[in-house]
């Protein structure tokens, strides 16, 4: 099926070359009904004034914190209660992580994609339990990963008999506390076949940069950004939040939430040239 063909958003809408951006976005948890909320609805507010789809996203459960300390969301009931809140009050799509094989049935059943985290991206029996569930399925490229070594990730979910799928990269480890982005990865992944996501946020973090948790260098979410879509990308990976700093996970490389539509709208005009 050729890239542009891709029908991963709801209503059969396509994700690819000659399709509009996509922005996912939202928190890094799903901290609150409230902050759901207000990010979910200024997103979307901001997206259909660019002309871009939206797919709001945030996490129930980030089972790889730094810290046993640290907040790690609401859990698996109240987070996907809250998800299908968002999902109900906008009318949009929404997207969530799943950590363990047998959760995603469950969460399926709520959200319209699954998201496989990069620690996790060669773990076989979660990928096929996500590709079973019928829903598009984006998986993160792994930190530890060459781009071409997501070949037999997408094949072991299309072995399940799902082809729709998408690939983020949010860089590489590079040294310790630090990860860098390679932008001929966006298109070596993108020649297998997939659209392809660029994690313009988790991109700056510096992995364990705190000593309890992880740091981030949020100036440079732009920057590398517009480098992205000027390589050639479908589709935006943003986290957002109305006051990074009091964020409960992520807040350090989280963009702040009245910075989204001055940066999608230099990212649509970029992605507009190269699609």
């Amino acid at each position: 099926m050729p890239l542009s063909q891709f029908p991963i958003l709801p209503g059969g809408k396509a994700v690819g070359p000659g399709n509009p951006l996509l922005v996912i976005a939202g928190p890094c948890v799903a901290e609150s009904d409230p902050i759901c909320q207000e990010i979910a609805g200024t997103a979307l507010e901001v997206c259909r004034s660019l002309g871009l789809e939206y797919v709001f996203k945030a996490s129930f459960d980030k089972a790889n914190r730094t810290s046993i300390k640290a907040f790690r969301g609401p859990g698996e009931a109240e987070g996907l209660a809250m998800l299908a809140e968002v999902r109900e009050k906008f009318h949009i799509p929404v997207i969530t992580d799943a950590h363990e094989p047998g959760q995603c049935e469950r969460v399926a059943k709520t959200v319209d994609m699954l998201q496989i985290p990069a620690f996790l991206c060669r773990q076989t029996d979660l990928l096929l339990a996500a590709a079973r569930t019928g829903k598009p399925v984006n998986v993160k490229k792994g930190q530890f990963l060459a781009p071409e070594d997501m070949a037999p990730v997408v094949q072991k979910l299309e072995s399940a008999g799902n082809s729709r799928i998408l690939l983020t990269d949010r860089g590489t480890t590079f040294g310790y506390h630090n990860l860098v982005v390679d932008m001929r990865g966006l298109a070596i992944m993108r020649s297998l076949g997939c659209p392809v996501v660029f994690d313009a946020t988790h991109s700056v973090q510096l992995p364990g940069g705190q000593g309890t948790c992880s740091g981030g260098n949020r100036e440079f979410v732009p920057p590398l950004a517009r480098a992205a879509c000027a390589v050639g990308i479908d589709a935006i990976f943003l986290e957002i939040h109305p006051q990074p700093e009091k964020a409960l996970s992520d807040g350090a490389n989280s963009l702040r939430l009245a910075d989204l539509k001055s940066l999608l709208s230099s990212l649509k005009e970029i992605h507009a040239l190269c699609p």
